[in-house]
Protein backbone atom coordinates (compact mmCIF):
# COMPACT_ATOMS: atom_id res chain seq x y z
CA UNK A 1 0.00 0.00 0.00
CA UNK A 2 1.59 3.08 -1.12
CA UNK A 3 1.54 6.51 1.68
CA UNK A 4 -1.20 7.73 -0.37
CA UNK A 5 -3.63 4.98 -0.27
CA UNK A 6 -2.73 5.03 3.83
CA UNK A 7 -3.64 8.80 4.56
CA UNK A 8 -6.72 8.19 2.20
CA UNK A 9 -7.73 5.07 4.35
CA UNK A 10 -7.07 7.33 7.36
CA UNK A 11 -9.03 10.33 6.14
CA UNK A 12 -12.12 8.80 5.53
CA UNK A 13 -11.53 7.20 8.99
CA UNK A 14 -11.36 10.12 10.66
CA UNK A 15 -13.89 12.41 7.94
CA UNK A 16 -16.80 9.56 7.95
CA UNK A 17 -16.42 7.04 10.93
CA UNK A 18 -15.08 9.28 13.81
CA UNK A 19 -16.56 12.97 12.14
CA UNK A 20 -13.68 14.76 12.85
CA UNK A 21 -12.68 18.44 11.39
CA UNK A 22 -9.50 18.99 8.92
CA UNK A 23 -7.20 20.23 12.03
CA UNK A 24 -7.72 17.24 13.99
CA UNK A 25 -7.60 14.71 11.25
CA UNK A 26 -4.39 16.36 9.84
CA UNK A 27 -3.07 16.30 13.47
CA UNK A 28 -3.86 12.35 14.10
CA UNK A 29 -2.93 11.28 10.65
CA UNK A 30 0.25 12.99 10.63
CA UNK A 31 0.81 11.33 14.27
CA UNK A 32 0.14 8.31 13.22
CA UNK A 33 2.45 8.24 10.19
CA UNK A 34 5.71 9.36 11.94
CA UNK A 35 4.28 6.99 15.26
CA UNK A 36 4.39 9.98 17.69
CA UNK A 37 2.16 9.51 20.62
CA UNK A 38 -0.38 12.79 21.04
CA UNK A 39 -0.91 13.77 24.49
CA UNK A 40 -4.71 13.76 25.06
CA UNK A 41 -5.12 17.41 26.04
CA UNK A 42 -3.35 18.31 22.76
CA UNK A 43 -5.66 16.20 20.75
CA UNK A 44 -8.68 17.84 22.86
CA UNK A 45 -7.40 21.16 22.27
CA UNK A 46 -7.30 20.75 18.27
CA UNK A 47 -11.04 20.77 18.61
CA UNK A 48 -10.29 24.34 19.08
CA UNK A 49 -9.48 24.38 15.41
CA UNK A 50 -13.03 23.98 13.81
CA UNK A 51 -13.59 27.57 14.84
CA UNK A 52 -11.17 28.95 12.34
CA UNK A 53 -12.92 27.07 9.33
CA UNK A 54 -15.99 27.30 10.09
CA UNK A 55 -14.52 31.25 10.09
CA UNK A 56 -13.37 30.67 6.74
CA UNK A 57 -9.60 31.22 7.71
CA UNK A 58 -6.45 29.11 8.10
CA UNK A 59 -7.27 25.95 6.97
CA UNK A 60 -7.61 23.21 9.03
CA UNK A 61 -5.10 20.96 6.95
CA UNK A 62 -2.62 23.69 7.78
CA UNK A 63 -3.50 23.99 11.37
CA UNK A 64 -2.99 20.41 11.82
CA UNK A 65 -0.26 19.77 10.20
CA UNK A 66 1.40 23.14 11.70
CA UNK A 67 0.49 21.50 15.09
CA UNK A 68 2.32 18.22 14.57
CA UNK A 69 5.26 19.31 13.08
CA UNK A 70 6.03 21.99 16.56
CA UNK A 71 5.33 18.86 18.35
CA UNK A 72 7.37 16.24 16.20
CA UNK A 73 10.34 18.31 15.74
CA UNK A 74 10.34 19.51 19.73
CA UNK A 75 10.50 15.39 20.22
CA UNK A 76 13.50 15.26 17.34
CA UNK A 77 15.30 17.93 19.79
CA UNK A 78 15.40 20.99 17.06
CA UNK A 79 15.17 24.59 19.33
CA UNK A 80 12.07 26.55 18.86
CA UNK A 81 14.24 28.76 16.01
CA UNK A 82 14.49 25.53 13.97
CA UNK A 83 10.75 24.73 14.76
CA UNK A 84 9.48 28.14 13.86
CA UNK A 85 12.20 27.75 10.69
CA UNK A 86 10.61 25.00 9.11
CA UNK A 87 6.68 25.61 9.93
CA UNK A 88 7.61 28.88 8.08
CA UNK A 89 9.06 27.00 5.21
CA UNK A 90 5.63 24.66 5.48
CA UNK A 91 3.95 27.42 4.78
CA UNK A 92 5.13 29.27 2.23
CA UNK A 93 5.76 25.57 0.26
CA UNK A 94 1.99 24.83 1.32
CA UNK A 95 0.94 28.37 -0.20
CA UNK A 96 3.12 27.87 -3.57
CA UNK A 97 1.72 24.26 -3.71
CA UNK A 98 -2.27 25.19 -2.99
CA UNK A 99 -2.14 28.37 -3.51
CA UNK A 100 -3.74 29.64 -0.25
CA UNK A 101 -3.67 28.95 3.47
CA UNK A 102 -7.09 29.86 3.91
CA UNK A 103 -10.15 27.12 4.11
CA UNK A 104 -12.11 29.47 1.81
CA UNK A 105 -10.16 29.72 -0.59
CA UNK A 106 -9.05 25.89 -0.76
CA UNK A 107 -12.28 24.35 0.18
CA UNK A 108 -14.42 22.95 -3.28
CA UNK A 109 -16.58 25.35 -4.11
CA UNK A 110 -16.21 27.39 -1.54
CA UNK A 111 -19.39 27.94 1.34
CA UNK A 112 -23.22 27.63 1.28
CA UNK A 113 -26.01 26.83 3.83
CA UNK A 114 -26.09 23.30 2.26
CA UNK A 115 -22.76 21.73 1.56
CA UNK A 116 -22.81 17.92 2.43
CA UNK A 117 -20.14 16.79 5.21
CA UNK A 118 -16.69 16.35 4.31
CA UNK A 119 -16.31 18.18 1.27
CA UNK A 120 -12.71 18.01 1.62
CA UNK A 121 -11.85 14.78 1.89
CA UNK A 122 -9.64 15.02 -1.52
CA UNK A 123 -7.89 18.09 -0.86
CA UNK A 124 -7.14 16.29 2.70
CA UNK A 125 -5.72 13.32 0.99
CA UNK A 126 -3.43 15.83 -1.15
CA UNK A 127 -2.42 17.84 1.36
CA UNK A 128 -1.68 15.40 3.86
CA UNK A 129 0.59 13.57 1.01
CA UNK A 130 2.04 16.98 0.77
CA UNK A 131 2.67 17.25 4.35
CA UNK A 132 3.73 13.78 4.83
CA UNK A 133 6.44 14.09 1.63
CA UNK A 134 7.80 17.54 3.68
CA UNK A 135 8.34 16.12 6.57
CA UNK A 136 10.04 13.25 4.60
CA UNK A 137 12.63 15.49 2.46
CA UNK A 138 13.75 17.19 5.88
CA UNK A 139 14.42 14.15 7.32
CA UNK A 140 16.22 13.01 4.41
CA UNK A 141 18.34 16.14 4.24
CA UNK A 142 19.70 15.67 8.24
CA UNK A 143 20.06 11.99 7.26
CA UNK A 144 22.71 13.16 4.16
CA UNK A 145 24.21 15.78 6.33
CA UNK A 146 25.07 13.25 8.60
CA UNK A 147 26.99 10.60 6.40
CA UNK A 148 28.89 13.84 5.24
CA UNK A 149 29.86 14.96 8.83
Amino acid sequence: MTIREIIKERVYHYFWEEDLHCGRTSLLCMAELFDLKLEPQTVKAAIGMAGAGRFRAQCGLVEGSLMFLGIYFSQQGKTDEEIYRICFRFANEFTHKFSSLRCYELRPNGFSSVDPPHMCDMLAVEALTFTYQFVQDILELEERRKKTD
